[in-house]
């Protein structure tokens, strides 16, 4: 009996110590299809968007990931950690600035002059890149056609014609040759 209470003690001890670790989890935000906003004066931890655009009008203490979908920081904002969009635009305010990397795949960064960028920062414009993503599906599927495809052709017999001869021209039906 004395052992289990000491092993719960433990356990509500190490429970309560883990608590510090989750207290920022309540500024987190994530969307799917619906737009997010921090508004001014807010402050938000990290934000993570799918098929949505982020509208920052505050401060970002935190990463920021979006799939298809555009952030846009107004003038004198930051986002302290990393910016990772896929098939969307970054646009940064003036005076505005990101603290970690910038990473765009299929989008552009449209910075204003005073705007900063202190970690390193990947563009790759253009739509196609939406392709890197979905290409070894696109592989797969090649390749399942492929195999479709050769075992179908092989597998079916066309059809014989009399004497092997095939379809003799028109209007020499019933004449030998």
């Amino acid at each position: 009996m004395l052992k289990l209470s000491f092993r719960l003690a433990i356990a509500a001890l190490l429970l309560l110590s883990s608590l510090g670790a989750f207290a920022d989890s309540s500024r987190d935000r994530a969307s799917f299809g619906r737009e997010v906003v921090v508004d001014a004066g807010e402050s938000s931890g990290d934000i993570a968007c799918a098929f949505c655009s982020v509208q920052i009008h505050g401060d970002v203490q935190g990463d920021v990931a979006v799939l298809f979908g555009n952030v846009s920081v107004d003038s004198g904002h930051a986002i302290t950690g990393d910016v990772a969009l896929l098939g969307g635009d970054l646009i940064l305010g003036d005076d505005t600035q990101v603290g970690g990397d910038v990473a765009i795949a299929a989008g552009d960064l449209n910075a204003s002059p005073g705007a900063s960028v202190r970690g390193h920062s990947a563009v790759f414009p253009g739509r196609l890149w939406l392709l890197v993503p979905l290409l070894p599906l696109l592989i797969l599927a090649g390749i399942i056609w492929l195999i479709v495809y050769v075992v179908r052709r092989n597998r079916y017999q066309f059809p014989a014609y009399p004497n092997g001869r095939g379809i003799p021209p028109s209007g020499t039906l019933g004449r030998s040759r």
